[in-house]
């Protein structure tokens, strides 16, 4: 399965002590350019900086359609951009994806976003967490994860925990 992330899902789940769930998920990660330079970009102590320049299992790669990457810049920072072409041009089976426009625009273009909130439930549902709730608080106070109350309830019921 071919999976690209963009920024916020890593330094969010890095930011949990909850990265390692992408690996035993997906197996491999390939971010862009952009999104390398934006977790590494922050300073070496910021969640995800040093696993994204350690760990094997993340893979960059270099863009190569860049007039699709300008046009999606119109709409969208470097990271995300980057990202939507990234798993277009590498035909990614999954997108992580967290902001509400870059999900728009991924899905606009025949792209099925997964979020941080997404992949928890995908983990519990594979047996790799125990409960989601913890990992959603742990967002909200340790990530600074903003997650109205509304979809907060939606994620607990989704993970059968509502």
């Amino acid at each position: 399965m071919k999976v690209v992330s963009n920024t916020s899902p890593i330094i969010n789940l890095a930011a949990i002590g909850q990265l390692d769930l992408l690996r035993r998920l997906y197996g491999r990660i390939i971010i862009p350019r952009a999104v390398h330079t934006e977790i590494t970009g922050a300073g070496p102590c910021e969640p995800g900086a040093a696993e994204v320049r350690q760990l094997d299992w993340i893979a960059v790669h270099e863009v190569a359609n860049r007039s699709l990457v300008a046009a999606l810049r119109l709409e969208l920072d470097p990271g995300e951009a980057e990202a939507i072409a990234c798993a277009l041009e590498t035909q990614a089976n999954r997108l992580l994806l967290d902001e509400r426009l870059g999900r728009a625009v991924a899905t606009r273009l025949g792209i099925q976003p997964i979020g941080v909130l997404g992949v928890l439930i995908e983990a519990k549902r594979q047996g790799m967490l125990p409960a989601v709730k913890p990992q959603l608080d742990a967002l909200i106070t340790q990530a600074g994860f903003w997650i109205a109350q509304p979809l907060y309830r939606r994620v607990l019921a989704a993970a059968d925990e509502g």
